[in-house]
């Protein structure tokens, strides 16, 4: 079976990352992205120097209609799809809970929750043997901030991966008999551009590992889930967290 993988927010950070390495495991690579086609373009390059085949498909994945062209694009483009990783996420608002307004509240559920469970139910609609699919998996990125709790920091964020967590495990029993295996993956605190300025260098040395995570190291977790070496892991949520 041909691998084709959709990556949200496949151009920047894990999901790039993720792109990459999925590229050098065999899979041809549809990179999401919102509104910088330049980087994602440069991913795909990365992606064909592999020997693969990729494409960057502008979408916003909290619209419907987006997430629908998403998937068609890339099944004409590229084949059916039988990989989703929904890496796309953000952190802010930053803050005690008492500080943050609704109108700063709500972007981050939108695409954190909202359009998660969007892409894991087209994802389904794809791959499922219920809708005439072959099959596939399906990895979604949490954070141990789900158990953390980030207080003080980024506490709706962890609130909003805690969803996530729960979503993967309910949803992984759904559809685990139609062919598809869903999976989480949770970094720990990760050197990537959504880190706020500074944090990065003064949280490292105070972390277990007495260093942050690189965005490889949550990728190649991640492609190990898509594989066929995870072929009777379902409902998983894994830790790359180095301890924490």
């Amino acid at each position: 079976m041909k691998k084709v993988l959709i990556v949200t927010g496949g151009s920047r950070g894990i999901g790039h990352s993720t792109s990459v390495l999925a590229a050098e495991a065999g899979w041809d690579v549809c990179v999401n992205y919102v509104s910088n086609k330049s980087r994602a373009d440069e991913t795909v390059a990365l992606i064909k120097a592999s020997g693969q085949r990729g494409i960057a498909v502008q979408a916003d994945i909290t619209k419907e209609d987006d997430v629908i062209r998403l998937f068609e694009t890339c099944t004409q483009e590229l084949g059916p799809v039988t990989g989703v990783v929904n890496s796309a996420g953000i952190v802010e608002p930053y803050g005690r809970v008492d500080e943050i307004s609704y109108a700063d509240l709500a972007p981050l559920i939108d695409i954190n929750v909202t359009a998660m469970i969007m892409v894991t139910g087209e994802a389904i609609k794809n791959m499922s043997s219920k809708h005439g699919g072959a099959g596939g998996a399906i990895v979604l990125v949490s954070s141990v901030s789900a158990r953390l709790g980030g207080p003080a920091f980024c506490a709706p964020y962890a609130a909003s991966k805690g969803a996530v967590d729960s979503f993967a495990w309910g949803v992984a029993q759904e559809v685990v008999g139609e062919g598809i295996r869903v999976n989480a993956v949770s970094p720990g605190l990760i050197d990537t551009e959504i880190q706020p300025e500074g944090r990065v260098e003064a949280a490292g040395p105070n972390l277990p590992m007495g260093r942050v995570g690189q965005p490889d190291e949550v990728a190649r977790a991640i492609v190990f889930l898509l594989s066929d070496d995870a072929s009777y892991i379902a409902g998983s949520n894994l830790d790359v967290a180095a301890g924490r």
